[in-house]
């Protein structure tokens, strides 16, 4: 496997891998991300691969090298704490990112793949009742419908945009299915072998979805599906039709238990993957690439590494045990580490 690994910490900034995974390096001094600082998202350019877009505490950070060095964009989300980012699949050039605790949340797009960024025109709530401050945890763009972009907040709700975010509907109404706000994260499967589009919404406890445009949504519990752990944490879409999907699941957050779903049939039904070492904690997130769909990692809150390289059946742990996972990512470009003396391992 050639590439670099990235994992998207809380304490220890971006560590990175380019030698499959033997040996890790942090990111050095006087980089725009601090070494023992927060990063909540990472995020490849689907066209470039040596362009990885970083979400930190310090604010929305460039790398041009596959993560060797990063710098600060300078734009309106300076000194905001990037919780998500997403590239418009269609046309790379258009990014959204979404920002929050303990920031105020709010949404963001770049039309010059990042370089620039305009703050959009929704207004989110200070505070909610769950966490406090909101987070905007998830961004999907349509896959086939450029224009079309979701973001669900911690708490504040999903929401919808039919161009390019220039303005926004709520989602889960009171007249809706979807009766909770507590969103943490959206996918949009396009439609394939006659099939129509289907949308994924996920609650904090159930997975909703839609098969009509998102005109009608059907909510099944987590906790009645799968093994009774309810905290619905993230999906990963591993095929480009959208066929096989990923779900995480934990008994809470940070959780003592945890399981890694894994569908066939677009979420239909849902079967565990097979771990090899229990995990010591909720897993968090997940990260891939389209180069090599079979190449899948999962990191968990209290930063347990995991590697699949069949496409999500089965999943070992990685050697080394990280601090508070938040993002995951890998990119086929090789990037340049020159090791700090402080970062080796």
């Amino acid at each position: 496997m050639n590439g670099t690994i990235l994992v998207g910490t809380a304490g220890q900034g971006i560590l990175r891998s380019v030698d499959n995974g033997t040996s890790w390096h942090r990111l050095g001094l006087k980089e725009a991300i601090e070494f023992d600082g927060v990063v909540r998202s990472l995020a490849v350019d689907p066209s470039d691969p040596s362009r990885v877009l970083a979400g930190a505490d310090a604010g929305l950070c460039i790398s041009l090298n596959g993560g060797a060095h990063f710098k600060r964009v300078d734009s309106p989300l300076n000194n905001q704490t990037v919780w998500a980012i997403a590239f418009d699949p269609s046309n790379p050039q258009i990014v959204f990112a979404g920002s929050g605790a303990p920031s105020r949340a709010r949404m963001y797009r770049s039309v010059d793949g990042g370089q620039s960024w305009e703050q959009l025109g929704i207004e989110l709530p200070e505070f909610c009742q769950g966490v406090n401050r909101p987070r905007i945890l998830t961004i999907c763009v349509n896959p086939v419908r450029s224009g079309e972009v979701w973001f669900g907040v911690e708490e504040g709700g999903a929401w919808r945009s039919q161009d390019n975010g220039n303005s926004w509907v709520r989602v889960d109404k009171p007249e809706s299915a979807i009766s909770n706000s507590d969103i943490h994260a959206i996918a949009v499967l396009p439609p394939v072998d006659g099939h129509p589009q289907r949308n994924l919404v996920l609650t904090v406890n159930t997975v909703y979805t839609s098969n009509d445009d998102g005109q009608s949504w059907v909510g099944k519990a987590s906790k009645e599906r799968f093994d009774g752990m309810y905290y619905t944490r993230t999906v990963q879409v591993v095929d480009a039709d959208g066929k096989e999907l990923l779900l995480a699941i934990g008994d809470g957050t940070p959780g003592t238990r945890t399981r890694i779903y894994r569908s066939d049939d677009r979420g239909e039904t849902w079967t565990p993957a097979l771990l090899h070492t229990a995990p010591n904690s909720t897993v968090w997130a997940f990260g891939g690439h389209a180069s090599d769909p079979s190449l899948l990692f999962a990191g968990t809150k209290y930063g347990h590494l995991l590697r699949s390289t069949d496409g999500g059946k089965t999943w070992f742990k990685e050697w080394r045990d990280f601090s508070e996972i938040t993002a995951v990512a890998w990119t086929p470009f090789v990037a340049p580490v020159k090791a700090h003396p402080q970062s080796i391992n």
